[in-house]
């Protein structure tokens, strides 16, 4: 089934703005178990969307790629977290970034029991559910290999930094101020889709196993 620009974004509108709303709450919960409240503070550890979106990077870019093809690509609002403040910075800082994109292989699983259970629902909701279900997964999925990708400042990056030896994590951290072009360009050339797409598949073809 071919579908319409408006029925895809009525498909991928609650799949898209949960698996970014999640995604930051994850850092937002994991900073303050880990002793940085400053998410807290800022009123940005909840499930509320609206504290999350921004009107580019949540609505607009996801809008157009949507039209255009290729990669979901977008963002919400970062969770504002002060590495200084948690117990051990370094060792931290990897299950501080690892959250959101651990919170979007659980909301990947999520979608896919939507799916299965879709089958069962009555005819007029199964098709919707499954391919929101189907919308889910794949947002879900494209966003976790998205930002374990090993550059910063993506989660991958500061999982990177955390790895690292001090002089090396140091060093790495310096290509944060040029990551955001770097990710851009990447997008720009198509490079960004071939390094995900194996990925993406392996993920993919996992949750199906488990399902």
């Amino acid at each position: 089934m071919e579908l319409t620009y408006i029925q895809k974004i009525a498909v991928y509108a609650l799949p898209v703005i949960f698996a970014i709303t999640v995604h930051e709450a994850a850092h937002g919960f994991a900073a303050r178990f880990f002793g940085d409240m400053t998410a807290d503070r800022a009123g940005r550890i909840t499930l509320n969307p609206i504290k999350h979106i921004d009107p580019v990077g949540t609505i607009l870019l996801p809008a157009l790629t949507l039209l255009l093809g290729g990669i979901l690509f977008g963002w919400a609002k970062p969770v504002p977290v002060d590495f200084s403040r948690l117990r051990n910075p370094k060792r931290d800082m990897l299950w501080v970034a690892a959250a959101g994109p651990a919170s979007n292989f659980v909301m990947a699983l999520f979608w896919a029991f939507v799916i299965k259970v879709s089958v069962a629902a009555p005819s007029v909701y199964s098709e919707p559910l499954a391919l929101m279900g189907q919308a889910g997964v794949m947002i879900n999925v494209v966003l976790m290999v998205l930002n374990l990708l090993p550059l910063p400042p993506l989660d991958g990056g500061r999982i990177a930094v955390s790895l690292l030896p001090n002089h090396l994590a140091y060093k790495y951290a310096q290509i944060e101020r040029y990551g955001f072009i770097i990710l851009i360009g990447l997008l720009a050339t198509g490079i960004l889709g071939r390094i995900m797409d194996p990925f993406i598949s392996a993920v993919v073809h996992f949750i199906r196993f488990i399902f």
